[in-house]
């Protein structure tokens, strides 16, 4: 029989990939985006869903009857309830790993963005400032290197291993903080949160959100930071808190490369679109891990869910 099989946020993996490779397993349903009212009416004759960030809770697994197989197009599966699923014998699949070289990627484009202050130097070359100027270059934003300063990674996984590799290339010295306490054997120097704030030049974050995250970085320990240190965060939002973010980035010379926002897109009430020193700050929007070749490697994954499941 053949399988009916829906998409309910194709639009958050882009319009450049191709999905015809799911024809071979059923019948291809693909909707833009997917309002939580909407979902129920969708799903509920579909055998296999493919969701990114619609929520799939108990009531809608009741709702579908037909429902044999959730795929998560992401690594996460926070969206889904698993214990529904697990009871109502509806099996859910992720794909882990696929975007660990672009989130590393994008790590250091945001520091480099940063740290040699690159938007104020595009910005001389086109106003006409440097040509004025009358001599070939421009030190008025002095940058520092990488080599020799101290990066601190909050959360030692696959991605912040990739990083400390890296950036130990460059010449930096690597130490981390564990979120969970227990992953400490790796072959870097493993510091107490509120040392490793205090002692490095770059902080990235590469955490899970979960109890022992959640708001991590706050009023307490932010202003342990040194001045012009960077802040990096490309685990999730909500393990800073912004507001005490936005604060610290008027106090004093701080900087911040955030991918990730507690709520997304960023609301209009967000104080950290009200910051004065904007030159201090880079939000990118959640897009760490979309370089084409990790999206390719997600749809990939999910297809090949997909077949294990029906062999």
């Amino acid at each position: 029989m053949r399988k009916h099989i829906v998409f309910l946020d194709m639009e958050t993996l882009g319009n450049d990939l191709d999905f015809t490779l799911f024809e071979r397993f059923g019948d291809v349903t693909t909707y833009h985006t997917t309002l939580p009212q909407e979902t129920e009416s969708r799903i509920k004759d579909a055998h296999i869903v493919v969701t990114n960030k619609v929520v799939i809770d108990e009531a809608l697994m009741l709702a579908a009857p037909k429902l044999e197989l959730i795929c998560v197009a992401a690594t996460g599966m926070n969206n889904v309830d698993l214990e529904a699923a697990q009871r109502l014998g509806i099996a859910v699949k992720n794909v882990a790993g696929y975007s660990t070289p672009s989130v590393v990627q994008h790590t250091f484009a945001m520091l480099f963005y940063l740290m040699e202050h690159l938007e104020y130097y595009s910005q001389t070359a086109h106003n006409g400032i440097w040509r004025i100027s009358g001599i070939f270059t421009d030190v008025t934003r002095p940058f520092f290197e990488l080599k020799g300063k101290k990066w601190g990674i909050i959360g030692m996984g696959t991605i912040g291993q990739e990083v400390a590799k890296i950036a130990t290339a460059f010449g930096a010295t690597v130490a981390y903080y564990s979120t969970s306490g227990a992953n400490t054997d790796k072959p870097y120097l493993h510091q107490p949160l509120e040392v490793l704030l205090e002692t490095s030049d770059i902080v990235s974050i590469h955490a899970p959100l979960n109890d022992r995250t959640y708001m991590l970085l706050n009023d307490t320990n932010l202003p342990l930071l040194k001045e012009r240190a960077i802040l990096l965060n490309l685990g999730r939002g909500g393990i800073v808190n912004e507001t005490d973010l936005a604060y610290e980035l008027d106090r004093r010379e701080i900087y911040a490369g955030l991918d990730v926002l507690e709520h997304e897109p960023i609301e209009e009430t967000n104080p950290l679109l009200r910051i004065e020193h904007k030159e201090r700050l880079l939000i990118t929007p959640h897009i760490a891990w979309t370089s084409i070749e990790a999206r390719q490697r997600l749809l990939e994954g999910i297809a090949e869910n997909i077949r294990n499941f029906l062999e």
